[in-house]
């Protein structure tokens, strides 16, 4: 049987990995915080402990396994990573967790390990223009984020790829463009657009008010869960080590995703622009490398997503609104 470690497998991706790997046949090893919100983890075996601690780390990564996939780190949507409130934790808790990672991974041995960067790495000045963002692999440099949360993702990238350069670590980079789907979390300040959007409209009565902040000409790409998980384990079963673009390339304003969500609710809404942290003005997945080296990438289209995720919002909404 072939043995995986998820580290942050309490999360909304890490969760979900979980299941697919279990669906695969896979011993599989869940270290976290937290349990999963949404359900218990099928994990064989599920570690509560803070990776921020290199003594818990070393306990959690034992032992070789076939796979790792480092999903950790402390995050959330625009209105977390964007306010300037919790750059310092962010900066240090994920940082902590990868040097921790990384050392453990070299001491005990790695068939394969997978780090989920994020698109947030990518240059601002690059993503001034809506609806001409330039995200393509190669722009990464000259670096200059738009966060820190994004200087910490790209130290991370070059962490790990000092390890495969250094000591022949096996190792896959992923930078994951916007991820949303059903069992995220999608209240209290931490969740992503898709998913506010969503609570919004679910909360709102038929032509009411969706608050969406700036002026909603901003432009993102969003990629469905699975299509997500599907990407991720392509990329680490590879001979391939990125950093590569896992997203949809089917960009949108926030202004045309609240109207998408409305039309799967069948509730019409009007939107009242306030002010807000947005981040850059344009972010899209430029998915040619991944194609050309994989032969993969995403194809599902967002509303399909978006309309599993909106009924499984509008459930949560419902059942708190009952409770």
């Amino acid at each position: 049987m072939k043995t995986a470690l998820v580290l942050g497998a309490g999360g909304f991706i890490g969760s979900h990995l979980v299941k697919r790997l279990k669906a695969e046949g896979f011993f599989v090893r869940a270290v976290d915080l937290k349990q999963t919100e949404f359900g218990a983890s099928p994990a064989d075996e599920f570690v509560i402990g803070d990776l921020r601690e290199q003594d818990v780390c070393r306990a959690a990564y034992d032992r070789h396994f076939d796979e790792v996939y480092q999903l950790a780190a402390d995050m959330g949507g625009a209105g977390y990573i964007f306010t300037g409130e919790h750059d310092a934790d962010i900066m240090h808790n994920s940082a902590s967790i990868n040097l921790n990672i990384a050392a453990s991974a070299n001491k005990q041995g790695v068939g394969a390990l997978f780090y989920s960067s994020s698109a947030c790495m990518y240059p601002a000045y690059n993503q001034l223009d809506p609806d001409n963002p330039n995200c393509e692999e190669s722009s990464a440099y000259p670096a200059e984020p738009d966060s820190e949360y994004g200087w910490e993702k790209l130290f991370s990238e070059r962490l790990y790829l000092s390890y495969a350069r250094n000591y022949g670590m096996k190792v896959h980079i992923a930078r994951y463009h916007n991820i949303f789907g059903p069992e995220g979390t999608w209240q209290g300040g931490k969740e992503k657009a898709p998913a506010a959007v969503c609570r919004k409209v679910a909360m709102t009565q038929s032509g009411g008010d969706v608050e969406v902040w700036g002026d909603g000409q901003q432009t993102r790409s969003f990629l469905y869960i699975d299509e997500c998980i599907e990407g991720t384990l392509r990329l680490t079963r590879s001979n391939k080590t990125g950093p590569y673009n896992i997203g949809s390339d089917e960009m949108v304003t926030i202004s045309q995703l609240v109207d998408v969500v409305s039309d799967l609710a069948e509730k019409p809404v009007s939107k009242r622009f306030v002010p807000g942290p947005t981040g850059v003005r344009g972010r899209n997945s430029d998915n040619r490398l991944i194609e050309k080296e994989l032969g993969w990438r995403p194809s599902e289209p967002l509303r399909d997503g978006l309309a599993k995720t909106y009924r499984w919002i509008e459930a949560q909404v419902m059942a708190q609104d009952k409770g």
